[in-house]
């Protein structure tokens, strides 16, 4: 069926041809007469800043000139570069469909004083047909704060503020720090990145090699220890994996963890605003509820969301959006990356990984991803949710705070249909989530 539109005030038509069972087709759309001349004079003001005909200063040859030296046909390709995005992008929105990747453009007719006429060769976002995704049943969260969450928490912050004591004529238990020179050798022959001094090492941490640490248990300080231990397979250093190495190890101190008294010293010292243990135990009881609320809504949106996303049918995943999804995941990480200092190169680099590893690393779950945003969009349009302005002001207000930015700054790099995109996708969960009845029994390993 072909539609007619405007496009800069000219009339225009477009047509969409989906191939059955696909989510691939043909655009057909036309460019008017008016339109093209707008992109006439537009290719002829950029191309005579260039020419050089003899009788006319640079950039100053009429365009009848250059009609009868050149031909209009000569600004037909600069004319189509000019118009095409708009008039693409016009025909999309009259045809209604969501496009993913670049479209294949093709040329059905050009003449002069007529209607351009053209194909788009277009992949299309899958049909969504939406199940149940209200009232939906997921698993209980318990939010109740135990005392054994407390002491547990008390622990915490009591090993936090422990002082390093040492240990006189006394042998090295898990826990302990002891400070040492050590050199590994493989058969009898240093090795690069093996030797260190005055390194102080906690037992039982799992900072070093596998074996290393629990054959320094036992052992005083002044004591000559040789460790042998064996790389892993899969070590870093490639020239290391697997092998056998002896560290020659001296070891200068072994220092105990004394913990504080848990009393109302110890509280003062933790959190300057009270002034009891039982002041302290009361504010980590406050903390814990709050993280366990927090923590069972995140729980619940993500069950309910899963289950609609479960309940809906969706068409075959072009690649195209697998692909995008998986390079924005990307782009978001390394610029996390960037922001801590560490350019794209310099993380390859220190972990030892290319660009095709991270591309792997985010193709598990893209699928799901891909699905998730399917759905929540859809349900955006069947709830017929359009913030308003006032919320998009308050998103911007939001992010400019939890970025450290000025509001215009956020408001210049972001559009409203994106602000408009994520609140909406974001009221959706949370209705979905808060629509949800917790009646499932949480699964016992």
């Amino acid at each position: 069926m072909k539609s007619h539109y405007l496009i800069g005030g000219k009339k225009m038509s477009a047509k969409w041809d989906k191939k059955d069972g696909a989510n691939q087709g043909t655009l057909s759309f036309e460019i008017a007469p008016e339109q093209i001349k707008q992109g006439l004079d537009t290719a002829f003001e950029r191309v005579k800043k260039t020419l050089n005909v003899p009788g006319f200063r640079k950039g100053k040859v009429p365009r009848q000139i250059f009609n009868k030296m050149f031909g209009e046909e000569a600004l037909y390709q600069d004319a189509l570069n000019a118009i095409l995005p708009e008039a693409y992008a016009s025909a999309v929105a009259e045809a209604d469909i969501k496009p993913v990747g670049q479209p294949e453009i093709n040329v059905v007719s050009m003449e002069s004083d007529a209607a351009w006429e053209l194909t788009a060769k277009v992949e299309v976002e899958p049909e969504v047909k939406l199940g149940q995704y209200k009232e939906l049943e997921v698993t209980k969260r318990q939010t109740r704060v135990l005392k054994a969450d407390i002491e547990n928490e008390l622990d915490r912050l009591q090993k936090q503020e422990a002082e390093l004591v040492l240990k006189e004529d006394e042998a090295a238990e898990n826990g302990d720090t002891v400070v040492i020179d050590f050199e590994g050798k493989i058969d009898g022959v240093p090795f690069d990145g093996g030797k260190a001094e005055n390194h102080s090492l906690e037992l039982g941490s799992g900072q070093f090699i596998p074996g290393f640490e629990d054959q320094l248990v036992g052992h005083k300080a002044g004591e000559e220890v040789n460790v042998t231990v064996t790389f892993p397979e899969d070590y870093q250093a490639e020239d290391l994996a697997g092998k056998e190495a002896v560290f020659e190890t001296k070891i200068h101190e072994v220092k105990a963890k004394e913990l504080p008294e848990l009393d109302d010293e110890f509280a003062k010292d933790v959190d300057e605003e009270v002034s009891t243990l039982e002041e302290l135990k009361a504010k980590i009881k406050d903390r814990l509820k709050e993280q366990k609320v927090a923590d069972a809504k995140a729980a619940i949106q993500e069950e309910a969301v899963e289950k609609a996303v479960e309940n809906a049918e969706i068409g075959e995943i072009p690649t195209a959006m697998i692909e995008e999804d998986v390079h924005r995941q990307m782009d978001n990480y390394l610029a996390g990356m960037q922001n801590q200092g560490i350019s794209a190169e310099m993380y390859y680099q220190l972990t030892g990984t290319t660009e095709a590893d991270l591309h792997k690393q985010f193709e598990d779950g893209a699928v799901q991803r891909v699905k998730t945003n399917l759905v929540l969009e859809a349900i955006v349009a069947a709830e017929n949710i359009n913030p308003s302005e006032d919320e998009i002001k308050e998103e911007i207000k939001s992010l400019a705070t939890q970025y450290g930015m000025e509001e215009a700054a956020v408001r210049s790099a972001l559009s409203d249909d994106m602000l408009k995109h994520d609140i909406a996708v974001r009221q959706v969960v949370n209705e979905i989530a808060d629509s949800a009845k917790q009646t499932l029994d949480a699964k016992k390993d």
